[in-house]
């Protein structure tokens, strides 16, 4: 085909090859019919989206049969609908459940308005007992079938949706039952303190039930308050110490079958306060000595029950390890402390009351023994706890042991225990690697250092032979074993520490350095303050010259010794040492032994200092460790 006569068609036209002519009729009817298409596509492309139009706005039209539309038309691609974009009508935002006019409405509102109706129900039977009405039997039964009317009720609300209205109905009718046997009890006489006391349980029981038949946490919270107001519903003021204690055990078991069950850990919060309140309560009231078996074996079992309970919280399966809810951290980090701390508590002062005070460091040590067979028997019933909860108890455990080294132990043997301890702990966090045990030993190594400095044993004649000398001799030993332990330790990889195992020797070694220096001082100290008044030393001046004079001297023979290590193992840490050492040397025998030696003394002292620094000057001139080839090499 001749390119001259092709019908040229530009895309700006927007028209066909054989179209109409722009401007005649058929061509404007053709155009306005595209565009109510194209309006048409581009409204139902809108409405996909979510965006709200007027939907009175006509189909389009049909376009006129024209010889141009008889033509096939090729139809353009339609984009695939986006994702929906919010609508462009204006509303309210919808109000939040947890705003605090929904927390005043629907909580509180309805809390204040249970404990209305339980005062009204108390005032109704009270004004009914005034005034004759019924008869005591026929008062209580009314309460009872009231209660248990509720209580039915209440599953039609909840049956509808209204859960949180349904509860209330139930918390009123356990509270209506509750006082109606009550006053059964107390004040008509018409029952026995054992059918009312199973009868108040048997309420318990059923709304522990139903709290995990409808997996309501507030209805167990309801069941758990009611079953501790019975002991005080029931109570005569009489010592039934067996009854008590069993019906708390029973409550608690009963709570530690629903945390293990549901996650509501405020149900073991309120039962371990509830049962810590019989308890003391109990102590102040009716406890003597002839009671002590019957008393620490219900201690024991409460002590137990709550040491296990923490291991086995059900935690929500929403809610992230890593940011607990403050009512999950306390069951679970906050209360194993209280509870360990009170057991601990009880046990000291029952024996405390029997007069063997003997027994109260093996009482630490057997609570450290048991929170240590803990780690190993226990598993939580969610196991992302398991480290958090087992660090828990090994922190416990440490802290008893820890505290029975002063019960059972004073003076050097104090000191000894907690530099053992600690120095125990850091070989095992080498075998276990876990900050918390390096964290512990370091402390207990503290503690101990504290203490030999602070608890010293009395200065002996017998020189070096004696108890100070010795526990220093012990001290010197751990911290050697820890900076030997330490050197050869590697860092686990992942587990970040504060104070790494190569800082944790260097420390150890100055640490042994320092305890030589001042064990063996403490020694030249005591043996010329002996002789002070013998003929050797007659006068405080000639004290003080000779044991200036041998400090400086052992000074210097230390620091050599030092120095001779330091070359022999290629140490430069060691080598440091002495040379400190040394300076600390000369800066005294040119200050302090100037002006106190005698004439000789100072000479020797003088001598000494001078012959040590040239062998010291000599060592390093001869480079026998090839420190200015490595210097060279660096630079």
């Amino acid at each position: 085909m001749n390119s001259e006569n092709a019908v040229k068609y530009s895309p700006m036209e927007d028209k066909p090859p054989g179209a109409p002519e722009q401007g005649s009729v058929q061509d404007l009817e053709q155009r306005l019919a595209q565009l109510t298409q194209r309006v048409y596509l581009l409204e139902s492309a809108l409405r996909a989206r979510g965006i709200r139009l007027d939907d009175t706005a006509p189909a389009p039209p049909q376009p006129a049969p024209t010889a141009a539309a008889q033509q096939p038309v090729i139809p353009r691609p339609v984009p695939p609908p986006a994702a929906p974009l919010p609508s462009f009508a204006t509303h309210q935002p919808a109000t939040s459940d947890t705003s605090l006019e929904s927390r005043i409405g629907s909580q509180w509102f309805n809390r204040i308005g249970i404990f209305a109706v339980l005062i009204g129900m108390a005032w109704f039977l009270k004004f009914a007992i005034d005034n004759h009405w019924i008869g005591p039997a026929g008062r209580v039964l009314i309460g009872i079938l009231a209660g248990a009317a509720l209580i039915a009720w209440s599953e039609r609300f909840r049956s509808h949706g209204f859960r949180a209205f349904s509860y209330s109905l139930k918390a009123i009718g356990s509270g209506v039952l509750y006082l109606s046997l009550w006053a059964a009890f107390s004040l008509f006489h018409l029952i026995p303190s054992p059918v009312a006391f199973a009868a108040m349980f048997a309420v318990t029981a059923f709304n522990g039930f139903m709290a995990w038949a409808q997996d309501s946490e507030l209805l167990a919270l309801y069941a758990i308050v009611g079953g501790y107001s019975t002991p005080l519903l029931l109570s005569t003021g009489q010592n039934h110490e067996v009854v008590l204690f069993s019906y708390l055990l029973l409550l608690c078991v009963t709570t530690l079958a629903l945390i293990a069950l549901r996650p509501w850990s405020r149900l073991l919060i309120g039962s371990f306060f509830g049962t810590i309140f019989f308890f003391i309560s109990w102590s102040f009231q009716f406890y003597s000595t002839s009671q002590f078996g019957t008393t620490a074996f219900f201690l024991s079992l409460f002590f137990l029950f709550f040491a296990f309970a923490p291991h086995m919280v059900r935690l929500n399966r929403k809610t992230s390890t890593t940011h607990l809810a403050a009512r999950d951290a306390f069951a679970l980090f906050v209360l194993p402390f209280i509870n360990a701390a009170l057991g601990y508590g009880g046990f000291y002062l029952l024996v405390d009351s029997t007069g063997s005070s003997a027994a109260q460091p093996w009482i630490a040590l057997a609570f450290a023994a048991f929170y240590l067979l803990l780690i190993r028997i226990t598993l939580p019933a969610d196991r992302t706890l398991t480290a958090g909860l087992k660090s828990l108890d090994l922190v416990i455990a440490v802290i008893f042991i820890t505290l029975a080294i002063p019960l059972e132990t004073h003076g050097r043997w104090l000191t000894i225990g907690w530099l053992v301890e600690g120095a125990a702990l850091l070989w095992l966090s080498r075998i276990v690697p876990q900050r918390l045990l390096r964290a512990l030993g370091l402390i207990s190594l503290v503690l101990g250092l504290a203490a030999l400095m602070a608890i010293n044993p009395p200065a002996s004649p017998t020189l070096f032979f004696n108890q100070r000398f010795a526990t220093y001799l012990a001290a010197i030993a751990v911290f050697a074993f820890t900076a030997w332990l330490a050197s050869r330790s590697t860092e686990v990889e992942g587990l970040h520490f504060p104070i790494a195992w190569d800082v944790t020797a260097a420390l150890a070694a100055l640490a042994v350095s320092a305890l030589i220096l001042i064990a063996v001082s403490l020694e030249i100290h005591s043996y010329w303050w002996n002789l002070r008044y013998s003929g050797l030393a007659t006068t405080f001046r000639n004290y003080s010259m000779y044991a200036q004079f041998t400090y400086s001297a052992f000074f210097m023979v230390y620091g050599a010794i030092l120095l001779i290590l330091g070359f022999v193992q290629r140490s430069a840490f060691l080598r440091w040492q002495a040379l400190i050492l040394l300076a600390f040397s000369i800066g005294k025998v040119f200050t302090i032994d100037v002006s106190q030696l005698s004439q000789g003394y100072r000479i020797l002292s003088f001598l000494g200092l001078g012959a040590l620094l040239l062998a010291v000057s000599f060592a390093y001139q001869r480079d026998w460790l090839n420190l200015r080839k490595d210097t060279n090499k660096a630079s």
